[in-house]
C-alpha cells in the first residue's frame, strides 16, 4: 500500500471526512482559498500543485499548457484541440463538463433525488414558479466534478442563454459523504440557475451550477461579474448569448456540481446511469422525437 493510498484511506472515513470539510467556517475557508490559489510565487504555486495532485491524483496530461501562473491558473485550465469531441447528432443534449453522474431519472411530478432517500423540491432549488412547472414529470442528471477533473463547462446544445439568476446560500461539500446526511443540500448552497433555449427546436434547458466548499465562484463568459458570495446583483440577469454545441460557457473556480433539466419528452441516454463518470461532450440526454 502507497503512503497516499494509506493517507487517503484515513481522510475518506465518512466521519472524519465530513469534519474536516463541513464542520469548519465554510464561508472563511472558501474566501481564503479564493485568494490563496492566485498567489503567482513560484514556491507557493508548485507547493500547492504537488499537493493536489498529491491528494487528488490530478492528470495534466489533457492540459494544453504545462506551466501555469497559479493554482487558480491550473485549476482553470483549458484542454488540448479534440480533447473532447463533441457528439454532432443533432438528436442529443451532450454533457455540459466532466463529471460523475449522480442521481438523475424523471421528476416524480416536482420531486427529485438528491441521493437515494433524499428527495428534494425543484422549487426550492430553482426559485422560480415557472421553471417549476416548465419541468413537471421532466428529466434530470446530476453531474459532480471532483477537485481533479476539468472544471469548464459547455453549451449542451446549440442554444441561446436567456436568464441567469444568482442565488446566494452556503457552501457545503457537495461530496456523497455529506449528500447523504445534509437533507436539501443543493438548495441550500449559493447556485445560479442558466436558461437556455435550444435554437433548432426552442426547448427549454436548464443548467443549475451548485457551488461548494474552496469554490470561490462561477465565471460566465457572457456576464461581466463573477458569480460568488460577494455578488450584490442583480439576482436575475437578462441574457441573449449564443453558442453552439460544445462552445464554452464559463468554468467554476475549483469542482463542484452541474443539474441538468430537461422537458418531459427528453430520455436518458444509455450511457447515462448512476456512478459513471461522464466527459464534456458524450451524449446526455435524447431530444423528443
Amino acid at each position: 500500500m502507497t503512503v497516499r493510498s494509506q493517507v487517503m484511506k484515513i481522510l475518506l472515513q465518512e466521519d472524519l471526512n465530513f469534519l474536516l470539510t463541513n464542520r469548519i467556517p465554510r464561508a472563511l475557508a472558501t474566501r481564503f482559498m479564493g485568494w490563496f490559489s492566485r498567489i503567482e510565487q513560484p514556491l507557493v504555486r508548485d507547493l500547492s500543485i504537488g499537493l493536489w495532485r498529491f491528494f487528488s491524483g490530478l492528470d495534466l496530461s489533457e492540459a494544453k499548457k504545462t506551466q501555469f501562473r497559479s493554482m487558480h491558473d491550473c485549476f482553470t485550465r483549458e484542454l488540448r484541440d479534440g480533447a473532447r469531441p463533441v457528439d454532432g447528432d443533432p438528436g442529443t443534449l451532450v454533457s455540459p463538463c466532466d463529471g460523475i453522474i449522480g442521481a438523475c431519472g424523471a421528476l416524480a411530478g416536482t420531486e427529485l433525488m438528491q441521493v437515494k432517500g433524499f428527495p428534494y423540491q425543484l422549487r426550492d432549488l430553482l426559485g422560480d414558479t415557472g421553471l417549476v412547472d416548465h419541468y413537471r414529470d421532466g428529466r434530470y442528471v446530476t453531474l459532480r466534478l471532483t477537485s481533479n477533473m476539468y472544471h469548464r463547462f459547455h453549451a449542451p446544445h446549440d442554444c441561446r442563454v436567456e436568464q441567469v439568476t444568482y442565488i446566494a446560500g452556503d457552501t457545503w461539500n457537495v461530496n456523497p459523504i455529506a449528500l447523504k446526511r445534509i437533507e436539501k443540500l443543493f438548495c441550500k448552497n449559493e447556485r445560479a440557475p442558466i436558461r437556455t433555449r435550444l435554437a433548432a427546436t426552442g426547448h427549454l434547458v436548464t443548467l443549475v451550477p451548485v457551488a461548494a466548499i474552496l469554490v470561490a465562484g462561477i465565471r460566465l463568459h457572457f456576464l461581466d461579474s463573477l458569480l460568488d458570495r460577494r455578488h450584490r446583483g442583480p439576482a436575475v440577469m437578462a441574457c441573449d448569448a449564443s453558442f453552439r454545441k460544445g462552445e464554452e460557457m464559463g468554468w467554476f473556480q475549483h469542482g463542484s456540481t452541474i443539474i441538468v433539466f430537461a422537458p418531459d419528452g427528453f430520455a436518458l441516454c444509455d450511457n447515462v446511469r448512476e456512478g459513471a463518470t461522464i466527459r464534456m461532450g458524450q451524449p446526455l440526454m435524447r431530444l423528443p422525437s
